[in-house]
């Protein structure tokens, strides 16, 4: 087994096959979206480079950035403590929302109320 199949066979994809990869800014930190993977889509991820995700609504494969422009280069990508979770962190060209804003996360405040570790 290669060293990217034994990566792979680390995630603990859930019933659908899926794992959700959280992308971000490789230098600045900042949350960009969420997406979903499946092995394959993780595999031409982590081989070729260039972000590849499931699309559940039209159920196959897209490279970010084909249509759009928009592309997302591959820095890094980490599996979370519990193998469920990816982070990708990636350069990214141009809004990485499809709504072309720079973020998926720069609509709507959910106005939390600030916590504090003392009591």
């Amino acid at each position: 087994m290669s060293d990217i199949e034994e990566h792979i066979a680390q995630v603990a994809f859930n019933e659908d096959g899926l794992a959700p990869v959280i992308v971000q800014q490789w230098d600045t930190a900042e949350v960009l979206m969420l997406a979903w993977v499946d092995a394959e889509a993780l595999r031409r991820t982590l081989t070729t480079g260039r972000a590849v995700y499931w699309s559940r609504s039209r159920r196959e494969y897209w490279r970010k950035g084909d249509t759009s422009g928009n592309i997302q280069v591959v820095h890094e990508a980490r599996l979370d403590c519990d193998g469920d979770a990816i982070l990708l962190r990636v350069d990214q060209t141009g809004p990485a929302c499809h709504t072309g804003t720079r973020t998926c996360f720069d609509t709507t405040d959910l106005h939390a109320v600030e916590g504090s570790a003392v009591e």
